[in-house]
């Protein structure tokens, strides 16, 4: 197996309501890119009384359609899953509008300390200023008129990721750490790749029969997309390992290789992730390199 078969076929319908299940509604933000597929969904649960899940970035179209949305109803709850800007900043504003509260794991911070020098390449792209009113620890719920959501620990994209999931009905809306269209990019030291596939084998633990994800459609066989998804990655891993077998010594020629037909605006993205892999390694003692990991370093075979 090479890895899960990504579904393209999804019609974002910026700006409106889509009904995606009984009770739930998203909403696709209008800021499309390499990292976003055709932009960000937000989620509305429930119908008298709601909760909203990833509101999105400061984006005054996408507000002005969820308020539209959200006329008549009361909004109990905001839901944030991480904290990278496509997600998270317009949850404050939404609250000024509606009095809603804040809940999500909580604030921005990386998945390991810097090292001396190193800077976050994903630093600009983080919602610092993110606080929720009430920390959610895994398994926490919150609950509204007829709904109820519990909050799945789902850290490796970032070390504050969460997943939701919708109870009694085999829903759990994955964020970015499963989508249909792509591989969640997992970039030290926002991400590490330890987390990710834990997170991974927790979800197979788990009975979901749909997510719904922070990008791109639905994923209507998680399980088996989910074992995909791991056999991808390990896939990689064994990529990086047969570079080095063959003499590669650094991520940017490892990349070349391993990521020749991936489109070149993500290589950025590929050679953090191929970090990500390698810190993994080194911890297992399978790589060595003299001094931290980085993105610039040398790497041989232990």
């Amino acid at each position: 197996m090479q890895g899960p078969d990504f579904d393209l076929d999804f019609k974002p319908a910026h700006g409106e309501a889509v009904p995606v299940a009984d009770d739930v509604q998203r909403i696709t933000v209008n800021n499309p890119g390499p990292f976003t597929f055709h932009g960000t969904n937000t989620y509305i649960v429930g119908r008298g009384s709601v909760a909203v899940i990833d509101p999105g970035p400061e984006n005054e179209a996408h507000f002005q359609a969820l308020m539209a949305a959200l006329k008549g109803r009361e909004v109990t709850h905001i839901a944030v899953s991480h904290t990278h800007r496509d997600h998270s900043p317009l949850a404050r504003r939404l609250k000024e509008a509606t009095g809603a509260t804040i809940v999500g794991e909580g604030p921005h911070r990386a998945a390991r300390p810097l090292h001396e020098g190193e800077t976050n390449p994903f630093a600009e792209s983080s919602d610092m200023d993110f606080a929720p009113d009430i920390a959610l620890a895994d398994g926490a719920g919150v609950e509204g008129d007829g709904w109820s959501l519990t909050a799945v620990a789902t850290p490796g994209h970032t070390a504050n990721h969460m997943a939701f999931a919708l109870e009694g009905t085999g829903i759990l809306f994955s964020a970015d750490h499963v989508m249909a269209w792509a591989t969640s990019i997992v970039a030290p030291p926002d991400g590490a790749m330890a987390d990710y596939m834990v997170s991974l084998n927790k979800l197979l633990d788990r009975q979901d029969g749909l997510y719904l994800p922070g990008h791109g459609g639905p994923v209507t066989e998680p399980a088996s997309f989910v074992r995909a998804l791991k056999a991808h990655r390990k896939m990689r891993e064994r990529a990086v390992l047969e570079r080095l077998r063959a003499g590669d010594r650094t991520i940017p020629d490892m990349v070349k290789v391993i990521y020749a037909s991936t489109d070149p605006r993500l290589h950025g993205a590929a050679a953090l992730s191929v970090l990500a892999h390698i810190e993994d390694l080194i911890e297992h003692g399978r790589i060595e390199t003299e001094g931290p990991p980085s993105l610039y370093g040398e790497y041989r075979l232990t």
